[in-house]
Formats: structure tokens, sequence, C-alpha cells
């Protein structure tokens, strides 16, 4: 009794840092979701404002948080490029989710011959890197957040697919599934009604994490002048644009949207094995 006793507030301690953690993240998730939702309006001056005779001035009243090599204000690109920042892995994750799970549940439901093809073309996905995939839609169609989104999207697509293959084929052994078949429920009835429910918990979980790989990867092809336009306020764009400040002396510009992008990364993490824990007690 008193081992259980000493043993307890180590765990509760333990559990209610997490909490507090995932608190932390979901409320910082919330405020970068409210400057992209709102940026127009918070942004203290234009984004796209240039003022050469300004150019790479530090913390000021006017600029807080300085401004970049062509005299644009930092604070201004860094709350409007949340919009552009999370709108692309957003794109990235709704499409894979999407298809990931058609493809997932249509190749464990049916298994078979249907079950081996699908299985077989998500291996072949594999095959790509997700990166080399973009650079090279982005080499033929050129700038833009449309092309690495999509291309992003299939890279992604074989996760949330073997994922979703995986729940389906335990979800259709269990015997609620033959209860309903014998009670003359067709297959696409249990499907939609019963197993989706069932394994959506689990697949959001998944692609909150793939929120955050997706929000490197586009920054990671900003950052090499091949996502977004060269006007358009992005986090990866902001790091590429403050490289020579940084040579210069004047890191701020590049640092803060870094900064930008790694607590944002962590927090969706974060979040997603959060939700994905609570599923895992949830199904002991």
């Amino acid at each position: 009794m008193t081992i259980a006793l000493v043993r307890r507030p180590g765990l509760a301690r333990i559990r209610s840092d997490r909490s507090w953690l995932h608190l932390l993240c979901l409320g910082f998730l919330g405020l970068v979701v409210v400057l992209a939702l709102f940026a127009p309006w918070l942004s203290p001056h234009d984004p796209n404002a240039v003022d050469l005779g300004n150019a790479l001035a530090g913390p000021s009243g006017a600029h807080p948080l300085g401004v970049d090599g062509s005299g644009r204000d930092t604070a201004s690109r860094l709350i409007t490029g949340a919009r552009t920042s999370l709108l692309g892995p957003l794109g990235v994750v709704v499409f894979s989710t999407v298809a990931g799970v058609v493809v997932g549940v249509a190749a464990g439901w049916r298994g078979g011959w249907l079950d081996s093809v699908l299985s077989r073309s998500t291996e072949l996905v594999f095959a790509f890197p997700g990166l080399l995939l973009a650079l090279l839609i982005v080499s033929i169609y050129g700038e833009g957040l449309i092309a690495p989104v999509v291309a992003l999207g299939v890279a992604y697509l074989p996760y949330v697919s073997r994922l979703t293959r995986s729940l389906v084929l335990a979800e259709r052994s269990r015997p609620y599934v033959e209860a309903y078949r014998v009670q003359g429920h067709s297959g696409l009835q249990i499907c939609l009604r019963h197993v989706l429910p069932n394994i959506a918990p689990v697949v959001l979980a998944q692609s909150t994490i793939n929120f955050g790989y997706a929000l490197i990867d586009l920054a990671g092809l900003s950052f090499l002048g091949l996502g977004v336009p060269a006007l358009t306020p992005d986090w990866g764009r902001m790091v590429f644009d403050g490289e020579s400040a940084i040579q210069s002396g004047y890191p701020l510009c590049a640092i803060l949207p870094c900064v930008a992008i790694v607590l944002t990364v962590v927090a969706f993490n974060v979040v997603g094995e959060r939700w994905a824990d609570q599923v895992a007690r949830r199904d002991r």
C-alpha cells in the first residue's frame, strides 16, 4: 500500500505535465490559426511594402520585429505568412487523408486481387521521396502552391492508406460486423456507418502529425525558391529571403520564421501523439 501511494503522485504529475503541454500546444496552434484567419486586420503594415532606405533596421516602435533586406516589416510578413504556411499543409493533409482512406478501406474491406493491386501501388509510391517528387513537379509546372501540394499529397497517401487498411482489417474481424451482415446491412452501409467512425480518431491523429511534416516539407521547398512566388509572404520564403541578412549580421528576419516553423511543427506533433495515446487507452 505504501509503494502504491508513493507511485501515484509521480504518475499523476507526469500525466499532469503532459496535459499542460497538450493544452499549451493547443493554445499556440489556436493563436497561429487566429493570426492566419485575421492576418489582413492584425498586420501592422503592408507585408509587401518595400522601403529600401530602411532595409535591415532593427526593432523599433513602428517595426517591433525589425524589417528585412527589402525594408518590409517582419512582423507583418510573419503574421501574413501564417496563412500560406498553414494553407499548404492543410491541402496536403486533406488530399492524402481523403484519398488514403478511400484506398485503405477498399483494400482492407474487399481484399483479394484489389487489395494486392492497391497495396503494390502504394508501395511503388514509397519508392519516390516526397520532396524529390515535389521538386520534379515544380520544375515542370513552375512556382506556385498547387503543384507541391499535390505532389506531397500523393507522397503522404501511402502512410494513410496503409494505416487505414490495417485498421479496417482489424474492424472487419470484429463480431459486430458479422452481426450487421446477418441483419441484412450491405458492406457499404457497414463501412460508412460503423467502420469509418471507429477508425476515424486514429486516422485523425496520424493526419495531425502529418500536418507538421508537410509544413516542414513545404517550408523547405520555399527556402529553395521552388515554393510560393517571391512576393508571397511565407515562413519558408522568409528564411530564404533572410539568408543574405544573416551574412550581413542581421539574423532576426530569418530566425523568427524558423522559430515559428519549429514551434508549429512541435505543437502539431504533441497534439497528434496525445490524441493517439488517448485512442490507444480507450481501446484497451
